[in-house]
């Protein structure tokens, strides 16, 4: 009867080398994607640099003439550089009001059960399914009974509505991943309810904290619909005033790009300082 002979030591070793190396061409992939999504950006700062001559007459992916004409426009003009000012406004207000809403909203879910938990969660994840031109009108109309129409509050209160929610999701599944062990321990060694919430078990959801953070700014800062509809000169945010590039003559286009290039600093600045948190909440947590 035939027997099957196994493959000697070094056929062995040698599968297992190429398994191990894997194709040597791999690295090619992402760095085609990640040249693919720079290449918006680049052109971006690259008109920046531009004058408008040179943007509607000619092609080059380098500005033959440099000039920082465009940045120094916004820099120097408060009806400009004032609507980053309101949009940075509105945003951080936004994430305070959010997370301080949030934290205890999440703990609650994550701790208790109470009747209809389950559909009131789901209920708050439908806030953030629903597109905002929904709400833009009866915010218009609340806001303005109340006299917050062009008022930073007003928007950061309104987007309250799609970040809460995220929110309150995302911190729900980080505290769910911690026993309960840990706050019957706290309570037996005498800790208030608030001393082991702020002192033990805030330190324990950084992570969750951070990619909640994270996204609140991230929705926030993009979102031009009900910022637009509820401001009209005193905290009108950048992206609205971008639209005033539009003239008689044509559009600005390099004053435009420098706005535009500066609207990415801020977003750049955030997930630096937050990225190891949202590198351990896309491994750990509810993202």
């Amino acid at each position: 009867m035939a027997t099957q002979q196994s493959p000697s030591p070094a056929a062995a070793t040698s599968v297992a080398h190429v398994k191990r190396e894997g194709p040597k061409f791999s690295w090619i992939v992402p760095l085609v994607y990640i040249v693919f999504l720079m290449i918006p950006i680049y052109w971006l700062v690259v008109i920046s640099f531009k004058s408008n001559f040179e943007v509607m007459n000619s092609f080059s992916i380098i500005p033959q003439d440099p000039t920082l004409r465009n940045y120094k426009v916004i820099l120097t003009d408060s009806s400009w550089y004032l609507g980053y000012v309101n949009s940075i406004t509105y945003v951080l207000m936004n994430m305070v009001i959010s997370l301080l809403i949030a934290l205890p909203a999440a703990y609650a879910f994550s701790r208790y059960r109470f009747v209809g938990d389950k559909h009131l969660f789901f209920w708050l994840l439908t806030n953030r399914m629903a597109p905002p031109a929904v709400f833009a009108l009866p915010f218009f109309q609340l806001y303005s009974a109340f006299g917050l129409i062009d008022t930073h509050i007003a928007v950061a209160l309104a987007h309250c509505l799609f970040n809460l929610p995220l929110a309150i999701w995302i911190l729900e599944g980080f505290m769910s991943g911690i026993p309960k062990e840990i706050d019957e321990t706290a309570y037996i060694d005498g800790y208030s309810f608030p001393k082991f919430f702020i002192k033990i078990f805030i330190p324990m959801i950084a992570s969750g904290i951070g990619v909640a953070a994270f996204f609140c700014f991230m929705f926030s800062w993009v979102e031009l619909l009900i910022a637009r509809t509820l401001t009209t000169t005193s905290a009108k945010p950048i992206s609205a005033i971008m639209t005033r590039t539009v003239s008689a003559t044509g559009m600005d286009w390099g004053v435009l790009a420098a706005a535009g290039a500066l609207t990415l600093i801020p977003g750049v600045l955030v997930i630096w300082f937050v990225r190891n948190y949202i590198a351990k909440g896309f491994a750990l947590g509810r993202v």
